[in-house]
């Protein structure tokens, strides 16, 4: 077995990847990555394999309010970027932190488990090698969650995750069965594409449009005052009464939850496209029936090709035993830290309303000053341990989200944020602050236009 003992083993290469590498980086962390792909970017190239990327996707949090820490967007951007752009974005951070120049790139892990007080990592070629801790920055949508109805069907069943593009429904009948963004999404491209395009939903919504008075919601959330929780939730939803209207005489069910309470639906597309009858709601799918789809009232639709957006399983699979899961995801203090298993870290594993890749950048700011602290300030990095064993916070911001095992892992961005800062300040590690990683920065890469 290679000696890298002294080293960390950073696995993946996309957007959460990347960030751990530039945090470890920083504070002169020897660290070896790999990525099973041909680049950097993780499921923002279309041409990874496995990647849920479809081609009128974007992003779904606004350009301001998102990016990596002091690594903005370009302005050239729009408010909601497309996943191309997105992508080049990603590779720009790398190039300019040089971090692509490390990561062996077309290289997947196939076992990381324990060697000793090490861990030791299977690669696809059959070498192992051991590294004193493990970050897995995997993601978790590529295993989708593919549900079964009764009966049989004539026609073509397929996941979102195999969807790309809307000519694929071109002179074809289309039910979306669920609506959570990607279905949102893909619902539209039926409705300009498909002969007819249909949306099974077990629920109601509530749906926040990406503008309001013409700013970006998440942008617009963060420009006003920070409200209590028992007076902003009245406050957006008198807000969007006025704006969206009433959704049930488009065929909506009424929302049997609060606003907030489950993961947002933001999307305003879907309004144009029911408003004109282009897209129809369907209750939740009875059965099968041949080439027709039999619904929970009774109806039924004769459909030729059924779509699941129906979510994704979350799962670490070369990794999978060393967690602890409850719910189907595994158990992380911060959504990062594994409770049971010594400098075993998960880096992306969590559901947020707001500014993912900011959050990515705070989390590996805490797990790089760790594993400096093990060497240097092993005192500190202690005081931090008994935290992670004991210490159980609740990242929903006082938000009563609906049972499930989706929202089980699901953080407030205000509330983690808020969190975070407690926690550095109980343990004296530091925030990030502009020009921190000016030492590590190569290059400023030129933005192409898109």
């Amino acid at each position: 077995m290679p000696t890298t003992a002294d080293r960390v083993c950073i696995i993946g290469a996309g957007p959460a990847g990347l960030s751990a590498a530039r945090a470890l980086r920083r504070l002169d962390i020897a660290y070896e990555q790999f990525e099973r792909h041909s680049g950097p970017g993780g499921i923002w190239d279309i041409d990874n394999p496995g990647t849920p990327m479809y081609e009128s996707a974007h992003f779904i949090s606004s350009r301001k309010c998102s990016g990596f820490y002091d690594f903005p967007m370009p302005d050239s951007y729009p408010d909601y970027p497309s996943n191309r752009q997105i992508l080049q974005y990603t590779r720009d951070f790398a190039a300019a932190y040089g971090l692509s120049e490390t990561i062996r790139f077309g290289t997947a892990v196939k076992a990381v488990e324990h060697a000793g007080d090490a861990w030791a990592v299977t690669l696809d070629d059959g070498t192992r090698h051991e590294y004193r801790a493990v970050i897995c920055a995997t993601g978790v949508t590529w295993t989708p969650s593919m549900p079964t109805h009764p009966g049989e069907f004539a026609g073509e069943i397929r996941h979102s995750s195999s969807y790309r593009s809307p000519e694929e429904f071109r002179g074809r009948r289309v039910l979306i069965v669920g609506l959570g963004n990607s279905g949102a999404d893909i619902a539209c491209d039926a409705a300009s594409h498909a002969d007819a395009a249909f949306v099974s939903v077990r629920r109601g919504y509530h749906l926040i449009p990406k503008h309001i008075f013409g700013i970006p919601s998440d942008e617009f959330a963060e420009s006003g005052p920070q409200l209590p929780l028992w007076l902003e939730r009245p406050v957006f939803t008198g807000m969007l009464r006025v704006i969206v209207g009433d959704l049930t005489k488009y065929g909506l069910p009424k929302p049997d939850h609060k606003l907030f309470e489950t993961h947002p639906l933001l999307n305003s597309q879907l309004i144009h496209y029911l408003q004109h009858g282009d897209v129809a709601i369907r209750p939740d799918v009875a059965r099968l029936a041949g080439d027709s789809v039999e619904f929970s009232d009774g109806s039924s639709e004769k459909i030729d090709v059924i779509v699941y957006a129906t979510g994704y399983e979350w799962a670490i699979p070369y990794a999978a035993e060393c967690f602890t899961w409850h719910d189907g995801r595994p158990e992380l203090y911060l959504t990062a830290f594994s409770r049971q298993q010594h400098n075993l870290f998960g880096l992306g594993y969590l559901e947020v309303n707001s500014s993912a890749y900011t959050l990515f950048d705070h989390i590996s700011n805490l797990v790089a000053q760790y594993l400096h602290d093990q060497e240097h300030r092993p005192e500190r990095a202690a005081r931090f341990e008994r935290m992670i064993a004991t210490d159980h916070p609740d990242l929903t911001g006082g938000i009563k989200l609906v049972h499930s095992p989706r929202h089980s892992s699901y953080v407030d961005s205000h509330a983690f944020h808020k969190y975070l800062a407690k926690v550095r300040k109980q343990v004296g590690w530091n925030d990030l602050s502009p020009g921190m990683f000016d030492r590590v920065r190569r290059r400023e890469p030129a933005h192409p236009a898109l």
